[in-house]
């Protein structure tokens, strides 16, 4: 991997979590309305997925979706703007949190129902082979939504149809607050891959070069063979929405995957390789702090959209 592409990957990383933790600040200060699901402590799953795509490659998210669009490349103005409700944002301050999508960029959208986006990619891998595009779609969902039955439904028939969908599954370990234990009688899921004839791999969702490699490597197999299933393992560091009190997992639990921080250790491998030098490391951590205060100030003097555009953009 040549270092711009190392840079590109540690800085989408250090925007995923300083701006998960200004949209924490906002929420808690009532700027933010509704919802919102934090990527904390998952940032290399994301990143890696989507810096092994090109723009023409298509992803669907999920409720827990900021990290997804930062790695596809999104614009951290336009989607601070959209959380705080403004017109100047993804979807004109009416989608929120759960919502953002930039089609430009292969995004699809992010959704607020759990396994909503299974059903979207495999339309979307019929599309790209219809119009015989060489390109993929990867579809993130997380544990919870692998026991929905639109993934069952997904899987199959992407499987009948030989589409070009990578399914990657972030386990991190909890469906809201039930652990996998106890929703599952199977350790990985990425075992269900077999019950539809396509395969299955299990990989560290905390190493965000494997990550990398993992959706390198899928891209050119589900080409030519159809889908695949990644199951990648990893941890959110808070709770499943803002709502969440956090009482059903212990803060050793927490403090243990803390330990395992993404970001920390990407920072050690270019260092330790000789890659980057520390003062270059900090140089790039200022930068992508320095990005996240413009995206606030842009998004903070941005106008709300106006009441006469209220019925605008309810359908498509």
């Amino acid at each position: 991997m040549n270092k711009e592409k190392l840079k590109e990957m540690y800085i989408k990383m250090l925007h995923t979590r300083l701006f998960e933790e200004k949209v924490a600040y906002f929420f808690s200060m009532g700027m933010v309305h509704g919802t919102t699901h934090l990527y904390v402590g998952e940032e290399a799953s994301a990143v890696g997925a989507c810096c092994a795509l090109e723009t023409e490659d298509l992803i669907t998210s999920t409720h827990r979706g900021h990290g997804h669009c930062i790695g596809k490349g999104i614009d951290l103005n336009r989607m601070m703007a959209e959380l705080l409700g403004k017109s100047t944002g993804y979807c004109k301050g009416k989608g929120g949190s759960m919502h953002i999508a930039d089609l430009e960029r292969g995004n699809i959208g992010a959704n607020g129902v759990v396994g909503g986006g299974h059903a979207i990619a495999v339309g979307a891998g019929l599309t790209l082979r219809m119009q015989k595009r060489d390109n993929v779609v990867v579809c993130f969902f997380g544990d919870g939504a692998s026991n929905e039955g639109s993934f069952h439904e997904a899987l199959n028939l992407a499987s009948v149809w030989k589409l070009p969908v990578i399914f990657i599954c972030e386990n991190n370990l909890y469906g809201m607050s039930v652990p996998v234990s106890k929703s599952m009688n199977i350790t990985d899921v990425a075992d269900r891959a077999a019950a539809y004839g396509i395969k299955g791999m299990v990989i560290d969702g905390n190493d965000v070069l494997e990550v990398y490699k993992s959706v390198l490597e899928a891209k050119e197999y589900v080409k030519e063979n159809g889908p695949i299933l990644i199951e990648a393992k990893t941890y959110r560091w808070l709770g499943h929405s803002k709502s969440d009190a956090n009482v059903y997992r212990t803060k050793e639990e927490i403090a243990s995957w803390k330990e395992k921080c993404p970001i920390k250790r990407m920072r050690a491998y270019l260092e330790s390789n000789q890659i980057f030098k520390a003062k270059e490391l900090d140089e790039m951590e200022k930068q992508a702090s320095e990005d996240m205060e413009k995206a606030v100030e842009f998004a903070q003097n941005s106008p709300y959209p106006s009441l006469d555009t209220i019925m605008d953009d309810v359908y498509a």
